[in-house]
């Protein structure tokens, strides 16, 4: 079974009915009961700044949607022009994005924006690192459901962003027969049988596979994809010959930029990276200050670090 078109997604902002509620609370969680009291009293009211939002270390960009939210959700007034776009690669000193507007709604919305932008920037940074790592190979980087509550959405958009592709979103889009539901019932062929009988015809049906013996049971009883889990690449390549094009195969475990070109020289279709998304390391992305009340000077230097 081949992705024709499935691994070849093009990069489709979510939609704001999304993310504005996301950054909404994160805003009313960092504002409290009364607001951003320091710049509040030692800010004048009154007073307009530019600043820049440069990269501090190499890495690729998601989540300016969100960050370009937080600004807007503290004060309209603040406009923010984008000088790269998310899934883009930058360098160390490279200037993202230029925000001009009142000054006190600039600081207090900085570190919900930031928050944001280096969290998503660090994921698509290390799925990129995968996506490279396998590059030349069949097999693309997927992420999973190990994703921070509440943010599975933003998250798993930064994924796309560095160039890999999502797996299921929730529990209710797709069937995936784990080790457990194989266990309590009392095995591959009955656990897969009782899914087929659950579900409806759009629904897929993946099982987790431990063993080859597994894998021929699954295979021999009919399913959409198999998780080959904790394989190494000999046991993959054998996985791969058994499924022989029948279904979609999914490698798991043990996956790191250092042995994902293994795991995918094995023919696999999929390797699933829980890391991807519960353990990036964030982007560092600082905000800097160019100048107050001088717009036009203002421009000249951004123009200049650009």
């Amino acid at each position: 079974m081949s992705l024709p078109g499935v691994l070849e997604m093009h990069l489709v902002p979510l939609p704001r009915l999304i993310v504005e509620p996301l950054v909404r609370a994160a805003l009313l969680e960092d504002l409290g009961l009364a607001g951003d009291i320091t710049s509040a009293s030692v800010i004048p009211h009154d007073h307009r700044s530019t600043v820049v939002m440069a990269a501090r270390q190499p890495g690729v960009i998601a989540g300016l949607d969100a960050a370009e939210l937080a600004f807007a959700l503290v004060d309209p007034e603040i406009a923010m022009r984008r000088h790269r776009q998310d899934g883009d690669a930058v360098k160390p000193g490279d200037v993202i994005a230029t925000i001009e507007g009142p000054s006190r709604g600039l600081l207090t919305a900085e570190r919900t924006a930031l928050n944001f932008l280096g969290h998503l920037s660090g994921i698509a940074t290390v799925t990129a690192e995968i996506a490279a790592a396998i590059s030349g190979t069949k097999a693309s980087v997927a992420c999973t459901r190990k994703t921070t509550p509440g943010l599975r959405a933003l998250e798993k958009y930064a994924v796309r962003a560095g160039g890999g592709m999502n797996h299921r979103f929730a529990l209710h889009d797709a069937v995936l027969i784990k080790d457990n539901h194989v266990a309590i019932s009392g095995g591959v062929t009955e656990a897969i049988r009782r899914a087929r009988a659950g579900i409806g015809h759009l629904v897929k049906i993946e099982v987790e596979v431990d063993t080859l013996d597994q894998l021929r049971e699954a295979m021999a009883t009919g399913v959409d994809a198999v998780l080959l889990d904790n394989m190494t690449p000999d046991q993959l390549r054998q996985a791969v010959a058994i499924v022989a094009g029948r279904a979609i195969t999914e490698a798991s475990g043990r996956v790191t930029p250092a042995t994902a070109a293994a795991i995918a020289a094995s023919g696999v279709d999929l390797i699933s990276v829980g890391w991807l998304t519960h353990s990036a390391p964030v982007l560092d992305i600082g905000l800097d200050f160019v100048e107050a009340n001088a717009t036009e000077t203002s421009s000249k230097r951004v123009a200049q670090m650009l």
